[in-house]
């Protein structure tokens, strides 16, 4: 059994070393037309790496013709198949702008399209090319309303839009989890959860991130100066009526009550504070001994 096993390792060595000797013999000697058959076939076997090596050296050679036309839209496939997206992106937009008028040109754009959405990073990285993705595919559904693509591509918009949400969701998290160590990071939170609703007022994770809100202002109205603290308390109860208005009946409902309850005890302490001041400035100001005020007029005080 151990002498077939090696007989067979010899075998596939030395049929991979004289094919690749034969696909070197063919890069260097072949013909023009001899490549261009070679390419086709190695296409067909589903060698889309020596199909695309000779497609990209025949491409500047052939002029014109159903043949510089097929070399192109093949060797984008050949991209493709390999997985390189961000190359076979480019190639069929490059074809559907060389060959607007072709029988491929329709699915060229798709592909196009289709490449961008396969190259959409997971929803931890950048989003630049999942924004890329989803324009192109609009772009396809705009220009190609009845094409047999429209309802993949409306399907792969979806996708990569809920993406993008789980994105969005994930960075306005960690601006709350990071919040009790960082005060600008409580004024992002808040920030990201604003943004997020505009942008995904549907979404599920609205409820939860509704809380979060009243939670991250009520803990940065506290750790605010006091001259910005009325303010961001009064922020926190609008925040809670929101919620509340529109969640009634949430798991998070009594923890925000709490919030609002202690927003509250702030600003009538607030208030009061800010009416024993008051007191006092009209009592410093209506002392025998009182300095006079200066008159905002501009005149002498007589």
């Amino acid at each position: 059994m151990t002498y077939l096993r090696r007989y067979l390792f010899v075998l596939v060595g030395l049929f991979m070393l004289s094919s690749c000797s034969k696909f070197s013999k063919l890069q260097k000697t072949g013909t023009q037309q001899e490549k261009y058959n070679a390419a086709l076939e190695y296409y067909k076997k589903g060698d889309y790496y020596k199909a695309g090596l000779l497609f990209e050296e025949l491409i500047p050679l052939l002029k014109g013709g159903m043949e510089a036309e097929l070399a192109e839209f093949y060797n984008a496939y050949c991209q493709y198949h390999q997985g390189i997206y961000s190359m076979s992106q480019y190639l069929f937009k490059k074809f559907y702008d060389t060959y607007a008028r072709s029988e491929y040109a329709q699915e060229a754009f798709y592909m196009h399209a289709f490449s961008l959405y396969k190259d959409s990073p997971p929803a931890h990285l950048d989003q630049s090319n999942t924004m890329t993705a989803i324009t192109a595919l609009q772009d396809f559904i705009n220009r190609y309303p009845d094409s047999p693509f429209e309802e993949e591509c409306s399907k792969y918009i979806l996708e990569l839009r809920r993406k993008l949400e789980l994105k969005a969701y994930e960075k306005a998290k960690l601006y709350y989890k990071i919040s009790d160590f960082q005060y600008y990071s409580l004024k992002s939170a808040v920030i990201a959860i604003e943004n997020f609703q505009k942008d995904f007022p549907d979404s599920g994770y609205n409820e939860e991130l509704a809380y979060l809100k009243v939670d991250a202002q009520y803990n940065l109205a506290k750790s605010s100066l006091p001259d910005k603290q009325k303010e961001r308390f009064s922020d926190v109860l609008k925040f809670y009526r929101a919620f509340v208005d529109k969640y009634p009946n949430s798991k998070y409902g009594r923890d925000a009550e709490k919030l609002y309850t202690e927003s509250q005890k702030e600003l009538e302490r607030i208030l009061k504070l800010e009416e024993e001041m008051q007191k006092l400035r009209e009592q410093r100001d209506n002392a025998p001994n009182a300095p006079a005020r200066i008159s905002t007029s501009g005149a002498q005080p007589k």
